[in-house]
């Protein structure tokens, strides 16, 4: 059957990732993979298929054969990664809204912290349109993702979700966290909002620092400070 307008209301995310998973139709330099969260199964094997079938220039959409760690499956799509591939996105994103009713995209690139507006010139600053782009953007991503940063921690699994922050320990319950602000750690202090108090904040320091490492770690109202060398991210516990 096919699908009609609305048929996956509240189904998938309005977030969706571009090249943050591997393709496996060739290698990465030259297509763009983008994954969609969708909370059941069947729903992700319809989006897959209408994605599949409705758009020539998909090379391939696929789901995940079981649910990731929160419970919900990813549809994989990859695309050329060509100067036309910025406005097959936005063209594929429409047929999308429609099935969904999700009036505004956003997507992460690669590992960012950041999601940005799914429009065409976000997408033309953001999505490299050749190999060579790529090179050189995903090495400057790998400076700036949330997985690097958390290079020094001793959990088994960080994940942004949506806007969520969501870091796991075996054996634990998980942490979830609001993104704030991730930057330069000078630019970062001069901005944080919230009253600086060390004795009130100290039991909640020490126990983050023994779930998730060796960080300097400074609370500003509701607002958590996690220093890695020269960079530094905001976060809020939820």
């Amino acid at each position: 059957m096919s699908l009609r307008e609305g048929d996956l209301k509240d189904l998938v995310d309005n977030i969706f990732e571009v090249d943050a998973y591997q393709s496996k139709m060739g290698d990465d330099k030259n297509i763009v993979t983008l994954s969609f969260n969708v909370v059941e199964k069947q729903p992700a094997n319809d989006l897959a298929s209408f994605l599949e079938k409705g758009y020539n220039f998909i090379l391939d959409a696929d789901v995940t054969s079981g649910e990731q760690s929160d419970g919900k499956y990813k549809v994989f799509v990859e695309l050329q990664r060509n100067r036309e591939v910025h406005d097959n996105i936005v063209e594929m994103l429409s047929g999308v809204s429609n099935l969904t009713n999700i009036d505004e995209f956003k997507f992460r690139y690669y590992k960012d912290f950041r999601s940005k507006t799914a429009n065409v010139d976000e997408m033309i600053n953001s999505i490299p349109s050749d190999p060579d782009g790529y090179i050189v953007l995903a090495n400057e991503s790998n400076l700036n993702n949330f997985k690097n940063f958390f290079n020094k921690s001793f959990v088994d699994n960080i994940d942004i979700i949506n806007e969520t922050l969501w870091i796991k320990k075996m054996y634990a319950d998980p942490l979830a966290f609001e993104f704030v602000d991730f930057g330069n750690t000078l630019n970062v202090l001069e901005n944080v909002d919230g009253k600086f108090d060390i004795m009130e904040s100290y039991p909640e320091i020490l126990f983050l620092t023994k779930y998730i490492g060796d960080y300097n770690i400074s609370k500003y109202g509701d607002n958590l400070v996690f220093e890695n060398g020269d960079k530094s991210v905001v976060l809020k516990r939820i």
